[in-house]
């Protein structure tokens, strides 16, 4: 996936190995009304195919093709189900041991954990991560390779002080990410590979909202996310004129993207030097789109919006909408995964309230023993 995004941005359109993944997402909350105060997330290839919440407490298919499963396996939706109700419980325990070690006693919060592995089904090398978040910051993640918990804040230091002493925990958490995952992550792979390998083009929209608007292109319904769309005048690629938006994935498990051309820098008479394209991972031929005011849907023109407009506009509302919720769950997995401090954190010297310790260590107990069984 990174030398993919890496060939795009030099401009040279080229098939990257196939990078397959398995995700799994967890997210707690306090003080939620309208939403679950747990909900988890299992996404291949970032295609959510399992969906649990504590409003539920069910284990459910997100695809079709996941329904095979208990063909060979047909336990394997009550397993899932108390997979996730331990995932829950073992989320519980950790949030108080946490807000009691880092004195977070009062007030909303919202904990993130992301983990899962990565398969290059070319070279057949695996990595797997394991990283959590706290209130929207980086809190701490697993370095699988030389087996340390990272602090990511100063205030992660003291969890990973107790984190690094529970070797059991890192023993299991290993096997699992390191053997466990995969094996998971190829059989699913295998199962969908009809609907993960498929290839959908997009359909492609000029849109402007005003005379004086960017012209967006706005591409939508391609499968997979290994794609580019780009604005180009003759036969180079613009790169100052244009603001690019990211992939997002829309409710039907095909993805959209975006990306606007500033009109002040276009002269009139030049329109048709400009075209918007489209490209598709391993499908040789793009999709153009000529720049013509002719295919550029707007209402600005009559005043009123036009039937194809209206229909157009709410098509889109609607993607981006439904998009909203795994798409949230993508861009976390992005900031946690990815970004790392500048610098390292160093371990406190100052040692433990000992109040802090006695509250903390029966539920500590519960929590080592709980995810030391749950992989």
């Amino acid at each position: 996936m990174k030398l993919f995004m890496v060939l795009f941005l030099l401009g040279i359109h080229n098939v990257a190995p196939v990078i397959h993944s398995l995700i799994e997402f967890y997210t707690s909350s306090s003080e939620a009304t309208n939403i679950p105060k747990f909900v988890a997330v299992v996404l291949v290839d970032e295609v959510e195919i399992v969906h649990f919440d504590s409003n539920t407490r069910r284990a459910v298919p997100k695809q079709d093709w996941m329904n095979k499963i208990t063909e060979d396996y047909p336990i394997f939706w009550e397993e899932e189900t108390q997979r996730m109700k331990g995932n829950q419980q073992t989320s519980t325990i950790t949030i108080n041991i946490l807000m009691q070690l880092i004195n977070h006693n009062e007030g909303p919060w919202i904990v993130e954990g992301i983990s899962g592995c990565e398969w290059d089904d070319e070279t057949d090398e695996v990595n797997s991560f394991i990283q959590f978040g706290y209130d929207g910051d980086d809190f701490i993640s697993l370095d699988l390779k030389s087996d340390t918990w990272i602090a990511l804040i100063p205030k992660a230091v003291i969890v990973k002080a107790m984190l690094d002493n529970n070797k059991a925990l890192l023993t299991n958490l290993k096997h699992y990410f390191t053997y466990e995952c995969h094996y998971r992550l190829k059989n699913f792979v295998n199962m969908g590979k009809s609907s993960l390998m498929r290839k959908e083009c997009p359909s492609v929209f000029l849109l402007q909202k005003t005379p004086t608007s960017p012209v967006t292109c706005h591409a939508t319904g391609f499968y997979p996310d290994r794609a580019d769309l780009f604005w180009k005048r003759d036969d180079e690629e613009l790169h100052e004129e244009v603001d690019r938006g990211e992939i997002l994935p829309n409710h039907d498990g095909t993805f959209q993207m975006s990306v606007d051309l500033d009109l002040s820098l276009v002269q009139a008479e030049d329109w048709g030097r400009y075209s918007c394209v489209f490209h598709l991972a391993g499908v040789k031929e793009d999709v153009h789109t000529t720049l013509d005011q002719r295919v550029i849907l707007t209402n600005w023109r009559s005043g009123f919006p036009t039937a194809a407009v209206v229909v157009a506009a709410v098509a889109v509302g609607l993607l981006l909408l439904t998009g909203c919720i795994i798409g949230l769950f993508l861009w976390r997995r992005k900031t946690l995964r990815f970004r790392r401090s500048n610098t390292s954190v160093s371990s406190s010297s100052s040692g433990e309230d000992p109040a802090v310790k006695e509250r903390t260590s029966e539920e500590q107990t519960m929590l080592e023993t709980r995810m030391q069984t749950e992989h």
